[in-house]
């Protein structure tokens, strides 16, 4: 349809060009005739014949000047809201916009595209200051405890218990802190490429009880019990990286699961890679927090959270790792329910970096 109307308007344009022409000859033609009766025709045909196409010619130019000079203003009205939207995009302004999309035609499609520019650069200024607020907040919680009880352990009135009291309070807040700064040191190394991806074949089954086997005195010590089904299965990954997802997960669903709670885990091959399926008998997340889990810095229960030391970029990070091997991960649960995350990983013809 846009070629059919590129076509049409290019017609027209070779008609109105045509039209001007021979108008202006015609104009160039009675004008000499009017002349050549009133003063006399030149004694050479040639001579006559040169007049009149010198004449068409001016005519055609004096036209042609008329009309640049009535359209230069409607140009300018034409492109002013275009240059005005650069402008203020460039000035960091990005809720500029150009209305009227369907008025500029063929320049539409640029228009539009103007438009998704400043629509997308404003939805990464917003995730930049929100990234930066969080950035802070999560930082100057644990620092605010470990100046506050620093102050505290100065008093010679304390008892050694309070004193032993206060300083777990301090390394397990260095430890959060710490734990922020590693997380977002991995976040930024595997958005920015740097990386070293070099993907290589290894049992993920061995690695799964590995990991179970190196969290056993946390969830032993809390009292849940761990089942695991792990069928023999061989991917081809970062098998760093997939240590990272698997402690992740694991620590969140000890950390949210009860005394006496179940967590399970499965793997087994599929489709030439593997799918992993992490499922306990928790908390569980509400319905309202799903879409957001994998967004940093978000917990879906902040004083929850807190209280266990998250920061909120573990399921960003693991979502990152298995984007990166161009898998996918997802959870299902419900409030007081649990919650089940299934991770996918192709088989090796699919390992690309992205």
């Amino acid at each position: 349809m846009k070629r059919l109307g590129r076509a049409v308007r290019g017609l027209l344009g070779m008609l109105a060009a045509f039209a001007f022409l021979v108008g202006s000859w015609t104009a160039a033609y009675f004008i000499l005739k009017s002349l050549f009766r009133r003063f006399g025709a030149p004694s050479s045909d040639f001579v006559s014949q040169l007049l009149g196409i010198l004449l068409g010619f001016f005519i055609l130019f004096c036209i042609g000047g008329l009309i640049s000079l009535f359209s230069r203003g409607r140009q300018r009205a034409f492109y002013i809201p275009i240059m005005n939207a650069i402008r203020r995009i460039a000035q960091g302004d990005f809720t500029a916009k150009v209305e009227d999309v369907e008025r500029y035609g063929q320049f539409g499609e640029l228009v539009e595209g103007i438009n998704e520019m400043a629509s997308e650069l404003s939805r990464m200024e917003t995730m930049r200051q929100d990234f930066i607020s969080n950035v802070s907040h999560e930082i100057q919680s644990p620092l605010t405890s470990i100046r506050g009880f620093a102050r505290a352990l100065r008093s010679d009135e304390i008892s050694r218990e309070t004193r032993e009291h206060y300083l777990d309070i301090i390394e397990a807040e260095s430890a959060r802190l710490s734990g922020v700064s590693d997380s977002l040191l991995k976040l930024s190394v595997l958005e920015s490429g740097n990386f070293p991806f070099e993907a290589k074949p290894f049992r993920l089954d061995k690695q799964l009880r590995n990991m179970i086997l190196a969290c056993e005195p946390q969830w032993m010590g809390k009292g849940v019990e761990v089942e695991a089904e792990l069928a023999e299965t061989t991917v081809t990954a970062v098998e760093d990286l997939l240590s990272q997802v698997w402690t992740n997960l694991l620590h969140n669903s000890i950390k949210f699961t009860p005394a006496g709670g179940t967590i399970t885990i499965s793997a087994r091959p599929l489709n030439g890679g593997a799918e992993v399926v992490i499922s306990d008998t928790g908390t569980g997340i509400g319905e309202e927090d799903m879409p957001r889990i994998f967004e940093r810095f978000y917990k879906a229960d902040r004083a929850r959270s807190a209280g266990g030391g998250g920061s909120g970029l573990g399921l960003s990070l693991v979502k990152k790792i298995i984007d990166l091997h161009q898998g996918e991960v997802r959870a299902e649960s419900r409030a007081g329910e649990g919650v089940v995350f299934v991770v996918t990983l192709p088989g090796p013809a699919g390992k690309q970096q992205t």
